[in-house]
């Protein structure tokens, strides 16, 4: 069964004529997506740079790693507003993060600490 058969057999509408609303209230701005695009320009611009500097291969990974989870955050945030939704949608990807952080670090241990 639909979420709209559903709905029509309790005798709801289909639509909530305050969803539309409710919606424009939390939704970001095409400046908001505009300022999020540039960040995450200068944040991948960074991230190349990191790569054609001469760092150990350690230090790299890591400083690599620390820029994809804030590229990370502001697309899980903005881009599919989680910023504006329940707070559990964003633990349960902040977890999901966190979780593939845990296997990246127990790969490399098993590897004897070798990230190459």
């Amino acid at each position: 069964m639909t979420l709209a058969e559903y709905r029509k057999k309790r005798g709801e509408p289909l639509i909530r004529e305050d969803a539309d609303d409710a919606h424009d209230e939390k939704h970001p701005s095409a400046l908001e997506y505009v300022q999020i695009g540039v960040i995450l320009a200068i944040v991948t611009a960074v991230e190349v740079a990191l790569y054609y500097l001469d760092l150990d291969f350690t230090l790299l990974v890591t400083l690599l790693c620390m820029l994809s989870v804030v590229k990370f955050g502001l697309v899980v945030l903005w881009f599919m507003h989680l910023k504006f939704d329940t707070s559990l949608f964003a633990i349960l990807f902040g977890s999901g993060m966190v979780l593939s952080f845990a296997v990246f670090i127990v790969i490399v241990a098993v590897e004897h600490g070798s990230l190459t």
